[in-house]
């Protein structure tokens, strides 16, 4: 619809980095006397709860061990909306150096969105569960901060908050020994995020010339025909890489190109009949 294709991938950026922070969690089992038997990785995949459940009800004669199964961690995207005040001056711009040396690459702010998540432990006894809970909840007072490079282009990290907005636990058990046992946790996170236009490369403007003459009788706006003073205003950088105000001790301005850092070289000439590039 807006003419240009573009794709930052930043939502799918989020939800690596979500998923990321829960993929090292471990179960560990105990026997009476305290010692650890058996520690347990909890895998975790995007997707609704509702589809892992189907898959534990999946086991009719109840024959599988239960560490196959559970403990086991999901998590999905429940819905997007617009966070005005984070919201920055639509006009503004950051800009950026593009491969091209003679061009440089800018792009409107981003448009901020809060992502709500939701994370959801699966467990099939309480003990599984306590334990994962107090593996998450000391990172989060409420949040915990990434970043993140968003925007291969430009190159620009942004810090990304994932902010604990509270937790829920659902029991499924109701007495009935044919029904597997499964102990839900959910967690609602929000991820502070930013959603990214395209982004433009343009050319470095080098040298600006300015003629000041008098202008003719009908003071409309018109080119002055006998220039009284030029103005020149030069990107300045030595032959070492190093900025300059001097125009003298400058490399010539065509060979200035966008990496380079630069001073502004200020020259004005009064009072000429000729007009010389």
């Amino acid at each position: 619809m807006f003419g240009k294709y573009h794709n930052h991938a930043a939502i799918r950026k989020y939800i690596i980095m979500f998923g990321s922070m829960f993929n090292d969690i471990d179960v560990v089992r105990f026997n009476t006397s305290g010692a650890a038997v058996q520690s347990i990785r909890v895998p975790i995949a995007y997707g609704p709860k509702e589809k892992f459940l189907a898959r534990l009800n999946q086991d009719p004669n109840l024959n599988r061990q239960v560490a196959t199964q559970l403990p086991r961690l999901a998590f999905e995207i429940t819905d997007m909306t617009y966070s005005p005040q984070r919201g920055l001056n639509k006009l503004q711009k950051n800009t950026a150096i593009s491969t091209n040396n003679n061009a440089s690459a800018s792009q409107f702010t981003p448009v901020p969105y809060d992502i709500n998540i939701s994370l959801y432990g699966m467990f099939a006894n309480n003990e599984d569960a306590v334990q994962v809970v107090e593996q998450i909840l000391p990172y989060f007072r409420p949040e915990f901060t990434h970043s993140l490079k968003l925007v291969k282009e430009t190159g620009h990290y942004y810090d990304i908050p994932t902010v604990l907005q509270g937790m829920s636990i659902e029991d499924s058990y109701e007495a009935d020994f044919q029904t597997r046992r499964a102990i839900i946790y959910t967690f609602n996170f929000t991820v502070k995020g930013y959603i990214f236009g395209p982004v433009s490369n343009k050319g470095i403007i080098k040298r600006t010339t300015i003629d000041i003459g008098i202008p003719n009788e009908t003071f409309k706006p018109s080119a002055a025909e006998t220039p009284e003073s030029r103005i020149k205003l030069t990107a300045g950088v030595k032959g070492d890489g190093t900025p300059t105000t001097d125009s003298s001790e400058s490399i010539p301005y065509s060979d200035v190109n966008a990496n380079s850092t630069f001073g502004y070289a200020f020259d004005r000439i009064d009072f000429f009949d000729g007009i010389d590039d």
